[in-house]
């Protein structure tokens, strides 16, 4: 299992799977080939299908066109057999002769894989079960984010602290923004007005009001293409900094805290991403807000004070009351339903801390189990409810031209 800086990526939205991911391949095949005379990539499926609207193009052609012309051919009705987010970069010499051509796959949270090859980076954690780390952590008396520490090495604070700098900054900036979201829904920001009414309600209906409003605002700069923390993917950015700043806020959490809630959170969408998938393009939004509330319903625990099993718990809770949850961008965009989501996925994650906290952390369906049946359910849902925004709510509407 990789390390959770492959996690937590920071960097523009508002994709990371249609947007980081494209943007870091065209930057890869530019290394190779920087004295190519002209470039043509290919997008299959979803990247096809959602791409416009997620910025895939410009994401490619930002980095490619500059050194040399790039035509971007969109294929949507072609899924390749190992990830929905296929493409295919081809180079080309002055006389149109091909250079080279490379297959790749964008899998979600940025991160990018080639059919047959495994990625270059180092594993890092031994263990890649919440199972087996639950007994590790049993064994030797330890703490879920002590293990990420062991597994990580003593440099991971100094990476999520900037983690969490930056999701701080993307709550603070969206949090006073206001104006239309770009593309064609015309879309309001309304986490300021959020912000504002919440201070007008008793301390439930204010604190609540207070988690909608930061989880809206980071929702939002993602949307408008702001710098965002993936957690684990850009749709899907503002569950968990809304949870941890609201905390951090209201109950003046030192920051050591805030880090290891992150960490505790990263170690939870690690497992989600080795053992299931992170992407919406292969298992729905369950695969992405699903896991992001299982994140922030961790991190919430963690700050709590819950124990390892209640963690686990609150964990497995915000995951599974979202299976079966499609994803359908309206207009191929990161905004609806994807930004109210993020806003109800963030108040879910701290019911799920509370609930866990009444227990002792027992409980029937682990998290890993859980998991499995994420994996399966995505698989089973129909590819128009797996981000190509020809069914469900985006049935009824164009797609950008």
């Amino acid at each position: 299992m990789k390390s959770i800086r492959e996690l937590y990526r920071i960097g523009l939205g508002p994709s990371s799977s249609h947007t980081m991911g494209p943007r870091r391949a065209a930057e890869m095949f530019l290394e190779r080939h920087p004295d190519a005379s002209s470039f043509v990539v290919t997008l299959y499926g979803s990247l096809a299908a959602t791409g416009k609207g997620h910025l895939t193009d410009k994401a490619i052609l930002d980095v490619l066109e500059p050194v040399a012309p790039t035509t971007i051919d969109w294929q949507p009705k072609i899924v390749l057999d190992y990830h929905p987010n296929g493409m295919k970069f081809c180079a080309f010499d002055a006389e149109g002769k091909t250079i080279d051509e490379w297959v790749v796959f964008s899998v979600g949270g940025g991160a990018l894989e080639e059919e047959g090859k495994p990625t270059s980076t180092p594993e890092v954690y031994e263990l890649k079960t919440m199972g087996d780390i639950m007994k590790w952590c049993r064994k030797n008396g330890r703490t879920l984010w002590e293990y990420v520490e062991i597994r990580e090495g003593e440099g991971i604070w100094e990476y999520l602290a900037e983690v969490w700098h930056t999701m701080k900054a993307a709550v603070e900036r969206g949090i006073v923004a206001e104006g239309v979201l770009p593309g064609p829904l015309h879309l309001q920001r309304k986490a300021v007005q959020y912000n504002i009414k919440a201070t007008g309600y008793t301390a439930s209906l204010h604190s609540r009001g207070l988690v909608f409003s930061y989880a809206l605002a980071v929702s939002e700069e993602n949307a408008g293409g702001g710098v965002i923390v993936t957690a684990p993917t850009c749709g899907s950015c503002g569950v968990l900094p809304g949870v941890l700043y609201h905390l951090w806020k209201s109950r003046k959490f030192e920051e050591i805290r805030m880090l290891r809630a992150l960490a505790t959170a990263g170690l939870i969408g690690n497992i989600a991403k080795h053992s299931a998938s992170i992407s919406g393009a292969e298992a729905g939004c369950q695969a992405e807000v699903g896991v992001a509330c299982a994140m922030a319903s961790g991190a919430a625990c963690q700050l709590f004070g819950g124990s390892p099993k209640q963690i686990e718990y609150a964990a497995e809770m915000g995951l599974e009351h979202h299976l079966g949850l499609t994803c359908d961008p309206v207009c191929g965009l990161v905004q609806v339903p994807c930004i109210e989501r993020n806003a109800y996925a963030a108040a879910r994650a701290m019911d799920c801390n509370i609930f866990a906290s009444f227990t002792d952390g027992s409980h029937l369906v682990s998290y890993d189990r859980i998991l499995e049946v994420m994996m399966q359910t995505g698989k089973d849902l129909p590819s128009i409810y797996r981000e190509t925004s020809e069914g469900g709510l985006a049935k009824d509407y164009q797609q950008m031209e």
